[in-house]
This record gives C-alpha cells, sequence and structure tokens, in this order.
C-alpha cells in the first residue's frame, strides 16, 4: 500500500516537472514569451494540489487536507490571473476568493468524508464569500476603474449563479434542504 502512496506521489510531480519543464523550453525556443514572470504562479497552485494528492493516498482520515489545498491553490489562481492582467488592485476584494476557498475545503472534506453536514456548511460559506466578492468587487472596480474589470463583473456573477443553479438541480451539488432534514418520526409511534 505504501509503495502505491510514493507511486502516486511520483506521478505527479514528474507530470508537473514535464509541463514546466515544456513551458519553459517553449519559453526559450519563443522569445517573447516570458515563462518565468507569467507563469511564476503556477508553483503555488502545484504546492496546492500536493495536498488534495495528500488527501487522496491519506484516505478519509487525513480529508481536512482539502482546505488548505483549497486556499493555495485558489491564491495560486489568482496570483496567476493578476499577473497575467496586470491587475493587482483586485486584491482589494480578493480577500472574498479566499474565503470561498474555505468554504470549498470544507465542502470537499465533507463530500470525501462523506459528512453531510461539513457540506452543506461549505455551501453556506462560499455562498457568503460569492456575495461579499460581487459587492466588494463593484465598490473596489468602481473606485479603481484603471482597468475595464468592471465589465466583467455582472456577466461572471450571472454565470456563478446560474452554474450552482444548474449543478444543484442536476444533481451535482447537494441541495441544502435534503442535507439539513432531520431524520423522519414514525407516527405510529406513540409520542411521550
Amino acid at each position: 500500500m505504501e509503495n502505491n502512496h510514493r507511486n502516486t506521489g511520483s506521478l505527479v510531480v514528474g507530470a508537473l516537472l514535464v509541463v514546466f519543464g515544456a513551458l519553459a523550453l517553449l519559453g526559450q525556443i519563443f522569445e517573447g514569451l516570458n515563462f518565468w514572470g507569467m507563469l511564476w504562479p503556477l508553483f503555488i497552485v502545484g504546492v496546492g494540489a500536493m495536498f488534495f494528492v495528500g488527501m487522496f493516498a491519506g484516505g478519509r482520515s487525513v480529508s481536512g487536507l482539502a482546505i488548505p489545498g483549497s486556499i493555495i491553490t485558489t491564491i495560486g489562481l489568482m496570483l496567476f490571473l493578476q499577473n497575467l492582467f496586470n491587475h493587482f488592485e483586485s486584491w482589494s476584494y480578493g480577500w472574498t476568493i479566499i474565503l470561498m476557498s474555505v468554504g470549498l475545503g470544507i465542502f470537499i472534506m465533507g463530500w470525501y468524508g462523506e459528512d453531510a453536514s461539513q457540506r452543506a456548511s461549505g455551501m453556506r460559506v462560499m455562498k457568503i464569500g460569492a456575495i461579499l466578492f460581487v459587492i466588494f468587487g463593484i465598490f473596489f472596480e468602481s473606485i479603481f476603474n484603471s482597468w475595464s474589470f468592471s465589465r466583467f463583473i455582472f456577466p461572471v456573477a450571472l454565470i456563478l449563479v446560474g452554474g450552482y443553479l444548474v449543478l444543484s438541480r442536476a444533481g451535482i451539488l447537494p441541495n441544502q434542504k435534503k442535507m439539513e432534514e432531520p431524520a423522519s418520526v414514525d407516527s405510529s409511534q406513540p409520542q411521550q
């Protein structure tokens, strides 16, 4: 069993090295492509992914690794997008995405550990983070407005809300009412 865990880790690390090596080689071939300047946040995403590898390799007892894995992966993706679009002002409301990543980690932990209450808690934290993201995003983007990012907030909000509705109705995301329903009481038994 331990050999299988080592093989999984070696496979992931090897795949990451191949991807980063190929990107570095492309950066050398196409001199206009600044690999290290643009793609360094992907190393942070790789560190976050290693937490998920550890979670799946360690079993349900280490499902809590989903929380730091989600946070680190999300921060890496945020840094990648900020670096790509040179829009570091978004840190003024980017903390809300970190809040959503905590909720995502709790949700994944509940999914992997088969705990419906954790999944429901994770969904609540993600919803709060999404609401705060929209509120603070609109506010701070209207202040900074140095980049026309504000025109994307409304369509992205529509996509997120629509995606949530589609995924929850398709049964991919659990219905919060079903998760919070108490156990049914047998009406044939006399109540005391």
